[in-house]
């Protein structure tokens, strides 16, 4: 069975730096849907996790608590990426004077800090 397997530091590292360059990228072209990019992929990355572990055999087992692992991973990823998106989404409107997506941007979630 295959799984792309983010417990895997290396995986792990390289995920990560794609995804920080997409975020840095993101707020240099001043383009959120840039970081919507991972976002995206993170989430698909999360349903097929979940549909590997609903229909995973007995004899894969042992691949439980790896997928769980993964699964954990992603929703981290996706807060992350969320968090980036929406901070992108604030400064593509302010410079191209747009609506952002959320009306108050991503300032409400500083004000409860």
């Amino acid at each position: 069975m295959f799984i792309f397997d983010m417990t895997n530091l290396l995986t792990l590292f390289l995920v990560l730096i794609v995804t920080i360059l997409c975020i840095y990228l993101s707020q240099e072209i001043k383009k959120s849907l840039v970081v919507a990019i991972p976002l995206f992929a993170f989430v698909i990355d999360l349903v097929i996790h979940t549909i590997q572990m609903l229909t995973l055999k007995q004899e894969f087992s042992y691949l439980y608590s790896t997928l769980c692992y993964n699964m954990a991973i992603d929703f981290i990823f996706i807060l992350v990426t969320f968090l980036a998106y929406l901070w992108a989404d604030e400064v593509e409107a302010k410079e191209f004077n747009k609506k952002t997506i959320n009306s108050k941007g991503i300032n409400w979630l500083w004000k409860k800090v």
